[in-house]
């Protein structure tokens, strides 16, 4: 972060604050993925079908989109110290329930309040780098921050599939409450209080804490399928349906399928440093986002068209085609700064929480949505590699529609 202009903190005290920040994304994110690499143990321990593990999955996401919302109101009101603090202890109590849980149901209500509680790890610190950096710092403090929520995936992957036979899933989830614990003191040391920013923030007095604004923004309605399918997809296939995709439709083994997510989510980490490094050097260069999605995302429907095509005889070259389509969906990733950057400072934060729900309400439906379609397309007769082509088509094809929107529609964004 050495070349990164602020805005308000001092260099050294941003790069402080970033830090403690990113850690608590990092276990945010290891807890989202760890079902991908835990799924053939869940799936033997507790029986689960393909919407059973889908719905677990997607629990997560559930339990994050309900917090959204309120979410918004309380980061632009209280600031991120206070709110991160508080929902971070309730992930803690739900990595402790997770690894307690001894049924289904358990580990469902498990899941949903881990993703409440891990549901401000992002929008905090996006909310406090709205007053705190410029605008091209927070193209990259944002590229950044997914850059570690990508170090997360990647620990959740052949690591995690490394300690099982130590500790097993239980204690691995007793460790992760622990060390979300440690992130909590650090943030609480080291992030300051709202109120060092409140008197530069130019908030009007009239404001009264609504959405209203939000929901008028013909920009925000404009980004929203993209970020409900394209974005939403994005994450639900890395999180969970790449990794039953290697086993089930590939053939590969437990091992192997680890190793291809470790790969997968590796290449998303590089890719996520990349868009750190040239965003701010596009921003300056007049390049829109909206161009640069509008241009980008079409190659995931050629990678999505590919691996439905080829299916089982993607063979070896499974985990590399799912990698491609990661990384291709990355120019998505780009819509949720602009959606911050489109609103004055002191709605920042309501409207970061609003377009983060339209994503993760996307991530749940698509994680649910394919697994109820993989079990629908097994009923109708079909093998696994086929049911699972099937349900990828139908994603792939929802998601080619949410761009058409994006490229014709309208909006009143200034440029």
């Amino acid at each position: 972060m050495s070349s990164i202009t602020l805005a308000h903190l001092p260099r050294r005290q941003a790069v402080v604050v970033f830090l403690a920040f990113a850690l608590a994304y990092f276990f945010s994110a290891l807890v989202r993925a760890i079902t991908a690499t835990l799924s053939p143990t869940l799936t033997a321990d507790f029986q689960l079908s393909a919407q059973d593990l889908g719905l677990l999955a997607g629990g997560y996401f559930l339990g994050f989109s309900l917090t959204q919302l309120p979410l918004g109101r309380w980061l632009d009101r209280h600031g991120p110290k206070k709110v991160i603090l508080a929902f971070l202890s309730l992930a803690v109590l739900g990595c402790l329930a997770f690894s307690w849980a001894e049924s289904f149901q358990g580990l469902l209500a498990a899941r949903v309040l881990c993703g409440m509680g891990v549901s401000a790890c992002l929008m905090a610190p996006l909310t406090g780098y709205r007053r705190w950096f410029d605008a091209p710092t927070q193209l990259r403090t944002n590229s950044w921050m997914l850059m570690t929520g990508s170090f997360g995936m990647v620990a959740a992957t052949l690591p995690v599939q490394w300690l099982m036979p130590i500790w097993g899933w239980r204690a691995l989830f007793l460790m992760l409450g622990m060390m979300i614990a440690l992130a909590m003191l650090l943030i609480a040391l080291l992030v300051p209080r709202w109120q060092m920013v409140q008197a530069t923030a130019k908030t009007p007095t009239e404001d009264d804490g609504s959405y209203r604004e939000i929901w008028r923004n013909r920009y925000f309605w404009r980004m929203t399928p993209i970020g409900f399918f394209s974005y939403g997809g994005m994450v639900a296939i890395q999180t969970l349906w790449a990794g039953p995709w290697m086993t089930q439709v590939a053939g590969w083994t437990a091992q192997e399928a680890a190793t291809g997510l470790f790969a997968i989510n590796l290449s998303m980490l590089v890719s996520f440093w990349l868009w750190g490094l040239v965003t701010p050097r596009l921003s300056k260069w007049g390049m829109p986002v909206d161009r640069l999605i509008a241009r980008g995302l079409p190659l995931t429907f050629v990678v999505l068209a590919f691996m439905v095509w080829r299916g089982p005889a993607l063979g070896s070259a499974a985990a590399a085609t799912l990698a491609l389509f990661c990384v291709c969906s990355t120019f998505v990733a780009l819509a949720q700064p602009a959606v911050g950057m489109a609103f004055p400072p002191h709605l920042a934060g309501r409207a970061l929480s609003a377009y983060n729900l339209v994503i993760f309400a996307g991530i749940f439906v698509v994680q649910w949505g394919i697994g109820l379609a993989v079990d629908a397309a097994r009923s109708a007769g079909l093998d696994k590699p086929a049911a699972y082509q099937v349900a990828f088509a139908g994603f792939a094809l929802c998601s080619f529609v949410s761009w058409l929107y994006f490229v014709f529609s309208k909006d009143d964004q200034p440029r």
